[in-house]
This record gives structure tokens, C-alpha cells and sequence, in this order.
């Protein structure tokens, strides 16, 4: 192939490369990190019989994301405050149209399933993320990971397992998730504690990640009131001046909050039966850098 071939080639295949190398590691900079090594594997000759790129470029993708999570374990980073994952801006009209398959994409990059993928082994995580979001077969998988298929079946029935047990069991309507959204923010933001309490589930969970970068509450929050309570404090002290952008974030409906033009926080909620179940708080810096306005 000549160069102009082979940058066509990687560029046709980079949205697939960053969707495994995200949903493997939950941070867009290492994600980008790895698809610009695979990018060099790729670009720099050792590339044997390459029948199939996209395959090819895949599994190197795979193998580099597994080393990347590997190290970052090892180096055992403590976190300050509770974890969620970076927020990711997507956009699946043009690749997904149709609504099942735009809806099954969205949950495999969603924070929730995200947060839960933290708890999974490396080789646990890539099977998983290959198999369940990509829908790579097993044998296929074996190949990548150069693993035995059964070996292979077997982490993927215990991924599924933990993931199955651990996610959340409602579905997430888009147009409704937008409107609790609006109405939850303006409540919050006229420091309404009625009319926010109104629009939470009994058993809502406020998950707010400042990763001791950024003012956010060091433990997941639940009940209505506790909620309720917190938003409206945090409002009543550091909402004057904030802007609003709706974005799509890990396939579902956000708000990214601003401050001037810099990000302060990104907000999405998880809503079923008309309540909110689940409140993400991403004010982490070091996560919101690549947020830009609409």
C-alpha cells in the first residue's frame, strides 16, 4: 500500500479504533493514546499479510488498550471522590439510523455500563466490549486476544454475568430523559427543593466526580431530600453566571455547564417513569478539556 492508501485505510477504520479503545478504558486521552500507537503499528510496515485491515487494526487496538489498563492499574492511582468515566461526545445518526441499533450502541458506551466495566478484569473487559458492543464472535475474539475459544466463552459469560447483575434495569427514553433534564436544572437553578424532590425516584443516587480537582461531593448522595438538598445548595453558591449547552454525551442526552467559555461541569441524567433514578456530576478538569460549546 502506499501512504496515501494506508492513512485512508486507518482514517475509514479511527471511529470503530476509538469506540474499542474508549469502552476499554473510560478516559478519551488514552483511548486517543492508543489508536495513535496503533496508528504507528499500522503506518510502519509490520503488517504481515494484512487480508483484512479492519481486523487487523482491531486487534492491535485491543492488545494495546489491555497493556494501557494493565499499567494504569498497576500504577494504583488512588482517586479522590467517587469515579466516572470521561464523557465522551457522540454522535451515532450517521452510522447507526436505525433506533434498536442506535439504542444498543449507546448503552455500551453509557456511564453506567462504563462504571461497571471498571470492575472487570483487562481480558474480562476486552472480550466483553468486542463481543457485546462490536459483536465479534467468539472465535473471532479467540483469534485477537490469542486465547482458546472456550477460554474465550468463558470470560465472556462471566463479563456478561457481572455487567448483567451490576447495571441498571430501566431503559432510558431519549425525549423523556431531555425534559427531566430541563425541568430538573431550572428547579435546581430557582432553588425550587419541592418542585426538584418532585422529579426524583425514592431510590436516586447522585453521583458527582470532582476527582479533588474540583468541589464535588466525596460520596454518592441518595434520597430525594439528600439530593434535592445538595443540588439547591450547590446552585444557590456557585450557579450565578453558569451557561447551558445541551450535547450528546455516551449516546444520551447532556448538559455541559459553562462558565465564561471554560467547561465547569457536565450533567446527565438517567430517568425512567418519569423520576430521575440517577444523577452524574463529571467536574473533573482533567475530563472536561476536550468539551467545547456547541
Amino acid at each position: 500500500m502506499t501512504t496515501d492508501t494506508l492513512t485512508d485505510v486507518f482514517e475509514e477504520h479511527r471511529p470503530v479504533l476509538m469506540g474499542v479503545a474508549y469502552r476499554m478504558l473510560g478516559r478519551v486521552a488514552d483511548a486517543e493514546d492508543v489508536v495513535q500507537d496503533a496508528w504507528l503499528r499500522w503506518s510502519g510496515g509490520d503488517r504481515g499479510e494484512v487480508r483484512e485491515p479492519r481486523g487487523y487494526l482491531v486487534r492491535v487496538t485491543t492488545r494495546l488498550a489491555i497493556d494501557r489498563l494493565r499499567q494504569i492499574r498497576t500504577r494504583g492511582e488512588s482517586y479522590v471522590g467517587p469515579w466516572l468515566p470521561e464523557p465522551y461526545v457522540t454522535d451515532f445518526g450517521a452510522t447507526a439510523p436505525d433506533t434498536a441499533e442506535r439504542a444498543e450502541l449507546a448503552d455500551s458506551v453509557s456511564l453506567a455500563v462504563l462504571v461497571v466495566l471498571e470492575s472487570l478484569s483487562p481480558l474480562e473487559r476486552a472480550v466483553f466490549v468486542l463481543r457485546e458492543a462490536f459483536g465479534y464472535p467468539h472465535a473471532e475474539i479467540a483469534a485477537m486476544l490469542d486465547r482458546g475459544e472456550a477460554a474465550v466463552r468463558q470470560l465472556a459469560g462471566r463479563a456478561r454475568r457481572h455487567v448483567d447483575e451490576r447495571r441498571p434495569r430501566y431503559a432510558v427514553d431519549p425525549a423523556q430523559r431531555r425534559d427531566l433534564t430541563e425541568r430538573f436544572l431550572a428547579a435546581a437553578a430557582e432553588g425550587d427543593l419541592e418542585g426538584l424532590m418532585s422529579l426524583l425516584a425514592p431510590d436516586v443516587r447522585l453521583v458527582s466526580d470532582g476527582g479533588g480537582k474540583a468541589t464535588a461531593a466525596l460520596r454518592v448522595i441518595d434520597t430525594p431530600v439528600k439530593v434535592g438538598r445538595f443540588l439547591v445548595g450547590v446552585a444557590r453558591k456557585e450557579g450565578a453566571g453558569l451557561s447551558f449547552r445541551p450535547m450528546e454525551v455516551n449516546g444520551g442526552f447532556a448538559v455541559l455547564l459553562l462558565a465564561g467559555d471554560r467547561p465547569d461541569s457536565v450533567v446527565q441524567l438517567d430517568v425512567a417513569d418519569g423520576l430521575v433514578r440517577a444523577v452524574h456530576v463529571i467536574r473533573n478538569p482533567d475530563k472536561l478539556r476536550s468539551l467545547r460549546p456547541l
